[in-house]
């Protein structure tokens, strides 16, 4: 698939018309929703024109295939997310190649990225994940173990702790996706009056439910089969 073809254009416009649809549903401004594309085994060449197509923000599952795009896409054009679990022990190279970390869950991981951070001199925006699922094969904090954590985080002076991200369990239809969404966001404004300062950044919906996502509060909707096509893992 050549991303600057015309099928390619139209599905990106398609996307963004469907993001814009639901905002307007929700009494939304469209603007205030960010299309990431999930870059997770897509050719380097696909996502270069993907960026000239004006594709603005890329997601990352891994670390190394991170710094395969990364390197061959640049940074003049887009904004790198990392949208997978991070090792600790990778905490170092994903400063260097990443603009936003969206899956910040736990302390351990916190306290390193901070510490680096700090010694670039750079504080690197992150969002707290949240398993709203309970699904054991999930990453993320526990809800009712995130207070102690965003406590902790928002007192990391490396860190621009600005909301949380959660990955759906999957479902058959869209709507099933609702009340995690509307969880997440319930557990976002919780974390607002405990902090005492708005997390505006909710990253939650993927190709099968963005829509929903962004009716009940996505900022950042993370969309790769749906722009891409099918892929292998």
């Amino acid at each position: 698939m050549n991303a600057a073809s015309p099928a390619f254009r139209a599905r990106l416009d398609e996307i963004r018309a469907r993001i814009a649809k639901a905002a307007a549903r929700a009494g939304r401004d469209p603007g205030s929703v960010v299309l990431v594309g999930v870059a997770k085994t897509v050719p380097p060449a696909v996502l270069r024109q993907a960026a000239a197509e004006g594709l603005a923000d890329l997601g990352e599952n891994r670390v190394q295939e991170a710094e395969e795009h990364v390197g061959s896409v640049g940074r003049a054009q887009v904004r790198w997310h990392m949208i997978g679990h991070l090792q600790r022990n990778k905490a170092g190279r994903a400063l260097v190649l990443f603009d936003r970390i969206h899956s910040l869950d736990s302390v351990a991981l916190a306290e390193s990225l901070s510490r680096l951070a700090g010694q670039a001199g750079r504080r690197i925006p992150v969002l707290v994940e949240v398993n709203v699922s309970g699904e054991a094969s999930k990453f993320g904090v526990a809800p009712d173990q995130l207070d102690p954590l965003i406590e902790k985080v928002a007192g990391l002076q490396g860190l621009a702790f600005d909301g949380l991200m959660t990955v759906g369990a999957p479902v058959e239809r869209a709507e099933d996706a609702r009340a995690g969404f509307a969880r997440l966001r319930a557990l976002r404004d919780r974390a607002e009056r405990t902090l005492g300062r708005p997390l505006p950044e909710l990253s939650m919906g993927m190709s099968g439910d963005f829509e929903v996502a962004v009716e009940e509060g996505a900022t950042l909707v993370r969309v790769g089969t749906a722009l891409f096509g099918e892929r292998g893992v």
